[in-house]
């Protein structure tokens, strides 16, 4: 038995008898927060996952795996909620978005904008509809039974008792206008070590995820970063397009005059941007385009590089950078 008589019975006494809404990063945390529901013998109404179409590639299979677990479950399957764009839009997506508009994703700006209309809203309105427009739909049975009952469906999140997510949740009210929030792996004292564990003992060592996460995500660390080049060079490759056209564009934020040359003669010439408050790239306080040449990730024309020997020095520095946290996952492997 994976959780102790006191776990289940906290599980339950917070969450029996709810009407249940799981929020699915289809990361580790998540993951293991169905599980724990599973051992808990709580089963949720609706399971939605955010579709941003910048998912990396395992992430997707991952989704295939657990809905395949989930119909084993007799559970219901994953409902994949994306955003449609207004006809005649110029982007279909977040990536797009960003392009269009030469910026970068919110989060290099300390923001979560994206975060919302990407993610949370249609997930949103994949519970409680909505009446008009481009992601117009009938409201989920949870949200009529809600309704019909006078009662509140509650929001499920994977923030496990790691620092991070601690610090995270303890920002996020308990309820808002129309759900309430509860932290599963919380409530059972499951840090990011225990879920990888009780995935790899449910599941298989196989289902363990990467982290989910966008591949131009401004959060990516380093070594993230060079798995990203060993991996799936194309899309690196699509993230230092993106930062360019935000940081040239007539957009960008970026002052020549401030830093004394352009952000391009910086990227090409210059080993780190000057130190300062303003959002010079994706990494935020650097550029990617910047790391990668300096640490010959990629060629003159900034495209990556491929070659046997370079995707095992990838490797190879993408293993001794990483650390455990928040980034722990199947790349640990």
């Amino acid at each position: 038995m994976l959780l102790t008589l006191d776990q289940r019975r906290r599980l339950r006494a917070a969450l029996a008898d709810r009407l249940l809404a799981v929020c699915y990063g289809a990361g580790v945390d998540s993951t293991a927060m169905l599980i724990a529901l599973r051992l808990a013998g709580l089963r949720p109404h609706i399971i939605t996952f955010a579709d941003t179409a910048a998912e990396k590639p395992p992430t997707l299979d991952h989704l295939d795996r657990i809905d395949a677990v989930l119909a084993g479950w007799s559970w219901p399957p994953i409902t994949r909620c994306r955003k449609h764009t207004l006809p005649g839009t110029a982007y279909a997506d977040l990536y797009g978005n960003c392009l269009a508009n030469e910026t970068l994703p919110s989060l290099a700006f300390g923001l979560k904008s994206c975060s919302i209309k990407w993610k949370q809203k249609p997930q949103d309105q994949a519970i409680k509809g909505a009446a008009s427009g481009p992601n117009a739909a009938e409201p989920h049975p949870i949200w009529r039974e809600a309704t019909r009952r006078g009662t509140r469906i509650v929001k499920l999140i994977g923030y496990d008792c790691g620092r991070a997510d601690l610090r995270r949740s303890r920002r996020l009210p308990a309820a808002d206008a129309d759900f309430d929030y509860a932290y599963p792996l919380q409530m059972l004292g499951w840090d990011r070590a225990d879920c990888i564990g009780v995935i790899a003992e449910t599941l298989g060592a196989h289902i363990v995820p990467i982290k989910s996460a966008c591949f131009f995500c401004p959060a990516s660390k380093i070594w993230e970063l060079y798995w990203l080049a060993a991996h799936y060079p194309d899309l690196l490759e699509r993230a230092l397009v993106l930062e360019r056209n935000a940081l040239t564009g007539r957009h960008s934020r970026f002052s020549e005059v401030a830093f004394g040359a352009t952000w391009e003669d910086l990227v090409r010439s210059a080993d780190r941007f000057p130190s300062s408050s303003t959002t010079v790239g994706l990494g935020r306080s650097f550029a990617w385009n910047q790391w990668a040449r300096v640490n010959d990730v990629v060629d003159a024309s900034f495209r990556v590089k491929r070659s046997a020997e370079d995707r095992e020095r990838f490797l190879a520095l993408a293993g001794h950078l990483q650390g455990a946290g928040n980034a722990l996952d199947a790349r640990a492997a």
